[in-house]
């Protein structure tokens, strides 16, 4: 919880606090806590609104258990780190329903309760908008300047090499100033299937920039259903 200094200074009260009663502090602070709880959860709300992801999903929802061979230790030592004042690139690699996105939505979830801006997208969607977009640039600019960005399901659809220039513009851009996380279906050595071999090399080299590469393995979470 924000101290009443923090709010104070957070809402800009230009009073001297010292000159106030006790009665009177103590009735300010409590206004302050309140109306700043509830600046807080509104943001919060603004943020998740525009994410991208359609259900909230966190890390403790999650079931490890179902598929032991997730690299949870590593997950939750990133989780444990300072990760969003460093930029970093995840890259999570399984098959279809192996909770890799749950983990990476999380991660954004996550980001978002600590009020950074995180946003979710696949890759069809991406490409949708990159082929609908009046202004190619601007929209690259906005992917770019996002602080987490998780790119959704690389490797199910097939860009064009206009498509796949903007995505390597997207994350080269973040490199330095963003965290990027991609979900796919590929391991790396299998990009030149979804890229030219150019395009491919220079995404992961960007990706490998401070980049971690979590490999997910076993039974889809979708047979439990």
């Amino acid at each position: 919880m924000t101290s009443s200094n923090d709010a104070w200074k957070h809402l800009r009260i230009l009073s001297d606090r010292e000159s106030l009663s006790k009665d009177e502090r103590t009735i300010i602070d409590r206004f302050l806590q309140a109306e700043y709880q509830m600046r807080e959860k509104k943001r919060i709300d603004h943020l998740l609104k525009m994410s991208g992801i359609k259900r909230v999903k966190r890390l403790e929802d999650f079931d490890w258990k179902f598929n032991p061979k997730i690299p949870r230790d590593k997950i939750m030592e990133l989780m444990s780190t300072d990760w969003l004042q460093k930029t970093c690139n995840i890259v999570i690699i399984g098959p279809a329903g192996g909770g890799k996105t749950h983990i990476a939505d999380a991660l954004c979830v996550d980001a978002i309760m600590k009020g950074q801006q995180a946003v979710s997208i696949s890759i069809f969607d991406l490409t949708a908008k990159l082929a609908k977009a009046r202004s190619v640039y601007s929209l690259i600019d906005y992917y770019a300047r996002i602080k987490v960005l998780c790119l959704d399901e690389m490797g199910y659809v097939f860009p064009t090499k206009e498509q796949a220039d903007s995505i390597f513009q997207i994350i080269s851009k973040r490199s330095e100033i963003g965290t990027t996380i991609v979900t796919t279906n590929l391991i790396p050595s299998q990009w030149g299937k979804i890229f030219d071999s150019v395009t491919a090399s220079a995404i992961l080299d960007r990706l490998g920039l401070n980049g971690q590469f979590l490999t997910f393995e076993g039974r889809s979470y979708r047979s439990k259903r």
